[in-house]
Order: C-alpha cells, then sequence, then structure tokens
C-alpha cells in the first residue's frame, strides 16, 4: 500500500456532491492498493498513520503524533497513487489493485485506523467521484510505502 499524509489544519471532501464530510486538525491520508497487497499490513500501517510524530510540541519540534494531539483523519482512496509514468504521457494503472482486493483494503485499513484512537476518522467512498479541499499545514507531507516494508 502506499499513503501519502498530508498534515492539515481543515479538510473535507464531497462525495457525489452530497453534503461534505470534514475534519479540524489531523491528517488526510490517500490511499493507494497495490494488486500484491495483503490484508494483513492495515493494523501497521493504521498505527504508523496515527503515530507518526509530525505535529510540533511545546519547543516546536515535530515531536507530537496526531493521536496525542488528539486530532483526526480523513481517509480517501486513490488508486492513482500506483500510476507508472515510466513510459509516454499516460500513466498507466497496471499495479493498482482492482476490486474486490481494492475495496477490502481499503475499509480494513479505516476500521484499523479507526481503532487506534483518533478523535475521529471520516472517509471517502471507494470509487465515488469525490472533491477534496484541504489547508496543508506547514506544507508536512509524508509518503509510506508499505513494500519498503518486506
Amino acid at each position: 500500500m502506499k499513503a501519502v499524509i498530508q498534515r492539515v489544519s481543515r479538510a473535507s471532501v464531497t462525495v457525489n456532491g452530497c453534503a461534505p464530510r470534514s475534519i479540524g486538525p489531523g491528517l488526510v491520508v490517500l490511499l493507494g492498493v497495490k494488486d500484491t497487497d495483503t490484508l494483513d499490513v492495515c493494523p501497521k500501517l493504521a498505527q504508523k498513520v496515527a503515530g507518526l510524530r509530525i505535529f510540533e510540541d511545546a519547543a516546536g519540534k515535530l515531536n507530537l503524533s496526531a493521536l496525542e494531539k488528539g486530532y483526526e483523519a480523513l481517509v480517501v482512496s486513490n488508486f492513482t497513487l500506483y500510476g507508472d509514468t515510466r513510459k509516454g504521457k499516460r500513466p498507466s494503472f497496471i499495479q493498482a489493485a482492482k476490486p474486490p482486493l481494492a475495496i477490502d483494503a481499503y475499509e480494513a485499513f479505516v476500521a484499523c485506523l479507526r481503532r487506534t484512537g483518533l478523535a475521529g476518522v471520516q472517509t471517502g467512498e471507494f470509487g465515488a467521484d469525490m472533491q477534496i479541499e484541504l489547508v496543508n499545514d506547514g506544507p508536512v507531507t509524508i509518503v509510506i510505502e508499505t513494500d519498503d516494508w518486506k
């Protein structure tokens, strides 16, 4: 899996034109699932995301996590994270997982993230038309690739 994590002061996702799902300070997680991924990595990835020390402490050091700060997360599925641009100008998405694996992995990650103790977890909707609005705080953006864990 690949997770792009952004520290935000606020964020929201609008799914299919419905009312936005919003968070205050916390994390936006764009989650891509690779065709070779397995669900067993979801708990570790969720703990890693919730525990990332990317928020300032009293001394201004990046030393606190969203969990420690009592913050929220917004998780959005994003198959384009596995876009391969090595050839030509049109990305290939052959490595991106397809349903049911992609849906199962996304839902498993969200469930694991909810169990971490974050103040709240909002989500987009797999395969839906979504618009995301966010204020990237810092900016702080971290990329985690679980293939690196093998």
